[in-house]
């Protein structure tokens, strides 16, 4: 389960439904490690829940180690799904591309994924030496056992990659990449008195050229920014990169950022226990037998189960095998079925506890409750837009043979669904209404989802419970890779008075802040047709959130702006990645689906300047 950072595997343009490969034999310890972290940090975050609200007697030392066991986890996962191709990645230049060409692009994406780790590996070692002399408050143990995670993780990963690269590529390859990256590199350098004189052109050069070359060659994306980033500071500034070490450990550690875990577990939950289906052949049994009903049933089912999952991808890959096949019989083409089911999910993404949430509020220092608050109200507007649509597209549909549900089957279905349906109102509830944090809540949602799911919505066998924790650290890994290296790459854009200038740019256009939305809905939706939804926040937010705030625009209402278009920009063909992972879905090609996405597209756009320009929708929960 990913929100923000779903997986892309090679051999298409966009997929993130492939069967989970096993990882390499000598892996097993580290995913053995990896599942026993999880398990602890849910197990010590609930302990201080139960501590606080049970016994009144906060645990001093709770946050350490679950600071200690979060950052392990974060560089285990990110080297378990390098060993798996689980990160994020852009195939779509890949795939258009000979064969024969293929194969050496994918040789030099795995080399330059090793060139940016070796060079990380001293100044990581070197960040953990520095930290041996901080002293935890709590545990009053050295800052180093926790921070040495970063120098295991990066070492960790060369290894893998350097392992995948020689064994899945030709000697010819090898030897062309690498003079190719060694080339580059030493013309860098050569160019390094001249860099130093450029100013902005560096930014163009590395943080754009060198970021945009690794993306077109399939380099994953936290990889991508990484490289982009070492070569900014190395070749045109002087600053160490134990600096650049220290931003992405900062990027990595943010306490919010512990329920990133808990809620992809959630949805490996809701995927094993069948809760959500429960909640769709609930709205089916109450909404099924009307004009466009199927539709609604289909958007409402991607509103509810988003509050449960926070992912787009366990979202759609719940909602579309129960309902597309009687959509079909009632005269829908398939075309259709994915452009609803890809801009429906896109309009679910504000649903708490959506994970894009959860890191926009880390990274920009805006309110996790307020958000889920908002989130709420804004995918009510956009659920509208999509449903109008939806009711005036089935204005033909063959309700032939379709009959009203009896009252003793909706009951039946509701109380099925009620334990699953109750969930996303607990979440959003507790969350909004500062019962609890969001790390509390989501360590809660998961010991009640299990309770419930395995009691009532069928059992889940230990091995299923080892793969869902290794597969939690897989996906969290490869989230909190891409964050560490985008903050790394946001925190030098911002060295360089590149984010004083655009402000000063962006504060004197003419129109004031309706014209700053407007570039902000056209820069976000770029952004998430290219880098998808957690890369563009966590690059863009520390540019454009205090330019927002000069501007008198409300923090939550700019957030739902930033979130809406950045998520219409992802559904957004032909590049727009949760496009193509909705058709993998649905098994229907995107050349057949992308004439079909757009009215709906233009419904979202819609949408989105009513939300901008209205602030209130977004803050009258406040």
């Amino acid at each position: 389960m990913v929100d923000i950072a779903d997986r892309i595997a090679l051999p298409e343009a966009i997929s993130e439904l492939d069967d989970v490969r096993p990882g390499s034999p000598f892996m097993r310890p580290v995913e053995f490690v990896a599942a026993a972290l999880v398990a602890l940090i849910i197990g010590v975050l609930l302990l201080g829940v139960t501590s606080r609200y049970v016994f009144s007697l906060p645990v001093i030392w709770i946050d350490e180690v679950a600071s200690i066991s979060f950052l392990w986890l974060a560089m285990l996962g990110s080297a378990i799904a390098i060993d798996r191709n689980e990160h994020l990645r852009l195939t779509l230049f890949v795939g258009m591309m000979p064969e024969r060409l293929r194969g050496f692009a994918n040789t030099f994406a795995l080399l330059v994924i090793a060139a940016f780790l070796l060079a990380m590996v001293y100044p990581a070692i070197d960040y953990s030496i520095e930290e041996s002399f901080v002293t935890s408050a709590a545990l009053n143990i050295p800052n180093s056992w926790r921070v040495s995670a970063i120098a295991t993780g990066i070492i960790l990963m060369t290894l893998l990659a350097l392992r995948h690269a020689v064994r899945t590529s030709t000697v010819r390859d090898l030897v062309l990449a690498t003079a190719l990256i060694l080339a580059i590199a030493a013309a860098f350098w050569l160019l390094t008195p001249t860099f130093k004189g450029l100013g902005y052109g560096n930014i163009l050069i590395f943080l754009l050229g060198v970021v945009a070359l690794c993306l077109v060659a399939g380099v994953p994306i936290a990889f991508c920014f990484g490289m982009g980033t070492l070569c900014f500071l190395a070749f045109s500034t002087s600053v160490p990169m134990i600096v650049m070490v220290g931003r992405m450990d900062e990027g990595m550690s943010s306490i919010i950022l512990l329920s990133v875990p808990i809620f992809v577990l959630l949805g490996c939950v809701l995927d094993a226990t069948g809760m959500g289906k429960a909640i769709v052949d609930f709205l089916a049994s109450m909404l099924g037998h009307v004009r466009a009903g199927m539709s609604y049933v289909l958007l409402g089912s991607l509103f509810l189960v988003s509050g449960i999952s926070g992912s787009k991808v366990s979202d759609m890959a719940t909602v579309a095998p129960a309902l597309f096949p009687e959509m079909k019989r009632r005269g829908y083409q398939p075309k259709e079925l994915i452009a609803l089911l890809a801009t429906g999910a896109a309009m679910a993404d504000t649903v708490p506890p959506s994970i894009v949430l959860i890191v926009l509020g880390s990274v920009a220092g805006v309110s996790i409750a307020g958000l889920f608050n908002s989130g709420f109200a804004i995918a009510m507007v956009l659920l509208l837009a999509l449903a109008v649509l939806a009711r005036w597209k089935a204005r033909n549909e063959d309700m032939h043979g379709v009959r009203r549900v009896s009252l003793a089957v909706i009951g039946k279905t509701a109380l099925i669904a009620g334990p699953a349906l109750v969930l996303p109102f607990i979440i959003r509830g507790a969350v909004g209404g500062g019962v609890a944090t969001a790390t509390e809540v989501s360590t809660i949602a998961v010991l009640y989802a299990l309770i419930i799911g395995m009691i009532l919505y069928g059992g889940i066998s230990r091995w299923k419970f080892y793969a869902m924790f290794v597969e939690t650290a897989a996906l969290s890994g490869a989230i909190l890779m891409i964050l560490g290296t985008a903050l790394a790459m946001a925190w030098a854009l911002t060295q360089t008075g590149f984010a004083r200038d655009l402000a000063n740019f962006m504060i004197g256009l003419p129109g004031g802040w309706l014209s700053f939305m407007a570039v902000t809905i056209v820069v976000f939706m770029i952004l998430g047709c290219v880098l998808e939804g957690l890369p563009a926040i966590v690059l863009m937010a520390p540019l454009m959130f205090p330019i927002a705030k000069n501007l008198g625009i409300n923090d939550v209402h700019y957030s739902m702006v930033v979130v809406t278009a950045m998520n219409i920009g992802l559904m957004t063909p032909p590049i727009g990645i949760g496009f193509y992972i909705a058709c993998k879905i649905g098994n229907v090609s995107p050349d057949e689906a992308m004439g079909a996405v757009w009215p709906y597209l233009i419904a979202l756009l819609a949408g989105l300047v009513i939300i901008a320009v209205v602030p209130g929708i977004s803050t009258w929960v406040l």
